[in-house]
């Protein structure tokens, strides 16, 4: 399985980004598909997770100001009121089978990531 992270960039504090994912090289639906990032010196977090039959899980911290919407094999994550503490690398990642988790040792599928940095 394939993954591929598109969207990111150089965004003043306050403004927006949508991130996208899309994943090849597999014929059936993927379990779940996350959202993680990863700030320079620090460990990768988790930020957010969709299943196929609709359920989505926000990190608390950000729950008011992101938002995550799938269609099939593909994962959007929205970000609003971009601080600069959300500057970080953004990876996607995905499991053909298990549920829901925010541990990232669970994914075996992951992207190159997209670099999002907030800042004046």
């Amino acid at each position: 399985v394939l993954v591929a992270e598109s969207g990111g960039g150089l965004v003043e504090p306050g403004g927006s980004l949508r991130l996208s994912c899309t994943t090849s090289g597999h014929s059936s639906t993927l379990k779940s598909m996350a959202w993680f990032r990863q700030a320079s010196g620090k460990e990768r977090e988790y930020v957010s997770v969709a299943t196929p039959g609709g359920g989505r899980i926000i990190k608390l911290s950000v729950k008011d100001r992101f938002t995550i919407s799938r269609d099939n094999n593909t994962v959007w994550l929205q970000m609003n009121s971009l601080e600069p503490e959300d500057t970080a690398r953004y990876f996607c990642a995905a499991r053909l089978a298990g549920p829901p988790t925010p541990n990232p040792d669970d994914y075996p599928f992951w992207g190159r990531g997209t670099q999002v940095t907030v800042s004046a």
